[in-house]
């Protein structure tokens, strides 16, 4: 599977989400590896009904060793949310060196205001949601992690209007 299989997918059925994460700072300039996909889907039922059949039909599987269905289960994210920290929900191809897309639970930024001050791009035909680069820097500060650092200086270097890549 692609990246492109993800988004048609994610069109057809008309579902709710914003891409964040490394792939969305790799969309608003800032040439870097990624190995994952991170989106904050809309939390409500159908949404998640939704993404959990195509989550199927793209032969995706939790990481984790439990069902799919258990990204519907709110009371059991927050506790893996509060208990263990997990920030994402991750899913992976079942095929050897597949795509892994992780679903953030608790996204540092709400779903509602990630959507509406989200940038739309094209890509590969399909109109996506990108979190803004105000909002990608508020993610990448509350990770903390060393790469986020990085990420969060090419996204201040957009945000004054400078190439991120020098």
């Amino acid at each position: 599977m692609n990246i492109n299989n993800l988004l048609v997918g994610l069109d057809k059925v008309h579902i709710r989400y914003v891409l964040v994460g490394g792939f969305a700072v790799q969309l608003h300039g800032f040439q870097r590896a990624t190995y994952d996909i991170d989106i904050a889907l809309a939390m409500y039922e159908d949404n998640l009904t939704s993404f959990i059949g195509l989550a199927r039909q793209l032969s995706l599987a939790p990481v984790m060793p439990v069902p799919l269905d258990a990204l519907k289960n709110a009371a059991l994210i927050d506790q893996w949310h509060r208990e263990k920290g997990m920030p994402a929900f991750a899913l992976r191809e079942t095929a050897p060196g597949g795509l892994v897309i992780d679903v953030l639970v608790r996204p540092e930024v709400g779903f509602t205001q990630l959507a509406e001050r989200a940038a739309k791009v094209m890509l590969q035909g399909y109109a996506v949601l990108i979190a803004s680069v105000a909002d990608l820097i508020t993610m990448k500060r509350a990770a903390a992690r060393p790469k986020d650092q990085i990420d969060i200086i090419a996204l201040e270097k957009i945000q004054r209007g400078e190439n991120p890549n020098e």
